[in-house]
Order: structure tokens, then C-alpha cells, then sequence
């Protein structure tokens, strides 16, 4: 059984959550208030008191685990009264996690500006959950059937991005990718793509020379260390389909150079992936949706294969 987080109760996670029971879906138990799910009136939801409790009540009903809400919830309109208990909901769900009462974590999307005006210190689920289980060095991958990404710089400024690359960073996050796509993706031998920073690539020096400098001395060091890593790519020619059929992970320099082609080729089946962390935590690729939450018009693809990858990510690893 999966934990699965309530997200920010105005978003469209909650309406999302309660039409997931049955046609195969993980079982999952929700850590949210349940009269709020109760009101979308979609599926039974029943509170339950344990994780044991919710695999019995599975597939009957949506087994709740309860994080009351501080005040009622106005859809599209967060509230920084009910901060806490989204916090909470990720809190415990780790716990659950941590203690090996469920096989992982999926968490409904977050608005960071909300958390952020309750005190939240954090850049985003991936930071938070990092500290929650005393992981140094987190690790963002986003993948669909079409493509995974990884960026080794993630929620900063693109002149903060390039200031902070390093070859040390980028052999890092490939090493932690490498061990990920092993354990948990079943890829026997990684094929890693690593791509530039500049147009083509910097273009021997020409238009920058973080290529040379940086990007090139990192994938030596990768080779020396045994992996197969490749590149620096030109990004503008690194997505095309040939391109893809020839590695299992391109490993990126900034945050919008992955997510920009994973969202263009599969933004209802992309999933947010944080490698690194002794549980498996995935998300879907998608905000809280502030402007269609209430609305019922929602997709449910990415939250459900966000599920999906995370039963699966259990299955694999040993």
C-alpha cells in the first residue's frame, strides 16, 4: 500500500484523489481530512485508524488517515490556515514510509507560495523530504514512457543555475541516477545522456566554455568510474526520437532544459521522481491547478501513474 499526501487542499488533488479507487489503480491510503474528500461525493471514504485498517477497507472504500484542516477549504482559493496540515500530511506519510508500513509515497502538488507565507523554509517537496529523512544530496528525476530527465540544478535562478554547476555536482547527480535506474527501473547497464549548457553545445568555445571546462572533465570522470555516459550533447538535438532511442536518462544542466521537452511530449503521464531518498517518493508532473480546481475537469493521468511508477519502483527494488 502507498502513502498518498493531500497536496494543497484548494488545488484540484483532493477531486483527483477520490476518483482513482478500482480499474486496477495501487491501492493507496490518503493522508487528508475527510470530510473535505467526503464532499466531492465521487467514492466511499472511510477513516481509518492504521494502515492496516486502510489494506482492509481497500478497494471498498478510499481509506483515510486523518489531517484535519484548520478551516474549510474554498476551491482555487488557498489559505495559509491550512499550511500546517498539508505539512503534516507529508510529515507522516514519510514516517509511514520510514517505518515500512507502506511501500512509498506519493504526494499531490504543493503551492510553495502558500507554504511559504506559513513560515515553510523549504524550495519544494524534494528539499523537505531530503531533511525528513537526512538525505544529503536529493536527486529530481521526471520520466514518462517517452523520456527521463534529471537536472542537476532545480529550484534557482538561471544565472544561479550556471554559477553553481560544477563537474563535482554533475558526477553526483549522474552517480545517484546511475544507482536509481538500476534499482528501481530494472536497466541492467544505464545509457546516460549528458547535455550541454550553451547552444551546440558551446560550440568548441565559441559561444561559452562550460562545455569544456566543466561538462566534459565530469563525463570523464563518470567513464573512469565504469558508466556509460556520453556527451556534452547539443540540447536543441538532444529530444528528437532517434536521440532518445539511444540512452535511458539525459542528464541536464538546468531545470526548464529537462522539464521543457518531458512536459512537451507527455504532460499527462509525466512523473516527479526523487532519486537519492532511502523511501520512493514520486509526484505527478502537474500544479494544484488553482484556476480549474472545483471544476471537475481535472485529469487524473498523471496522479495515477505517478501511483503506478511508485507500486512499481517497490516491485523492482530488492
Amino acid at each position: 500500500m502507498l502513502a498518498l499526501t493531500m497536496g494543497d487542499p484548494a488545488g484540484i488533488g483532493g477531486e483527483l484523489t477520490v476518483r482513482l479507487r478500482g480499474a486496477g489503480c495501487p491501492p493507496f491510503v490518503a493522508l487528508d481530512d475527510p470530510s473535505r474528500l467526503a464532499a466531492y461525493a465521487i467514492a466511499p471514504i472511510r477513516e481509518v485508524a492504521s494502515v492496516a485498517q486502510a489494506r482492509a477497507v481497500w478497494p471498498n472504500a478510499i481509506p483515510v488517515l486523518p489531517v484535519p484542516l484548520a478551516v474549510p477549504v474554498i476551491p482555487g482559493k488557498p489559505d495559509p490556515r491550512n499550511a500546517s496540515a498539508v505539512i503534516a500530511a507529508i510529515e507522516r506519510a514519510t514516517r509511514l514510509a520510514l517505518a515500512g508500513e507502506v511501500r512509498g509515497v506519493v504526494t499531490n502538488p504543493i503551492s510553495k507560495a502558500t507554504l511559504y507565507g506559513a513560515g515553510f523554509r523549504f524550495p519544494g517537496h524534494t528539499e523537505f523530504l531530503a531533511a525528513l529523512t537526512g538525505t544529503p544530496l536529493p536527486v529530481m528525476m521526471l520520466c514518462s514512457p517517452f523520456l527521463r530527465v534529471v537536472p542537476v540544478t532545480v529550484h534557482v535562478s538561471l544565472r544561479e543555475a550556471i554559477a553553481s554547476l560544477t563537474a563535482e555536482r554533475i558526477v553526483a547527480i549522474t552517480r545517484v541516477t546511475h544507482t536509481s535506474l538500476r534499482k528501481y527501473f530494472g536497466v541492467a547497464s544505464p545509457r546516460l545522456a549528458i547535455a550541454g549548457l550553451n547552444p551546440h553545445a558551446g560550440e568548441s568555445g565559441a559561444f561559452g566554455d562550460e562545455e569544456t571546462r566543466i561538462i566534459a572533465p565530469a563525463i570523464a570522470t563518470l567513464r573512469d568510474h565504469g558508466m556509460d555516459a556520453r556527451g556534452p550533447f547539443p540540447p536543441d538535438t538532444l529530444f528528437t526520437p532517434d536521440a532518445r532511442a539511444t540512452y535511458d536518462a539525459a542528464i541536464c544542466m538546468y531545470h526548464d532544459q529537462a522539464l521543457i521537452p518531458l512536459k512537451t511530449l507527455d504532460r499527462d503521464h509525466g512523473v516527479n521522481v526523487t532519486l537519492g531518498l532511502p523511501i520512493i517518493r514520486t509526484s505527478p508532473d502537474h500544479g494544484t491547478a488553482f484556476d480549474i480546481a472545483g471544476h471537475g475537469t481535472a485529469s487524473p493521468a498523471s496522479l495515477r501513474a505517478a501511483l503506478d511508477l511508485a507500486q512499481a519502483m517497490s516491485e523492482d527494488a530488492p
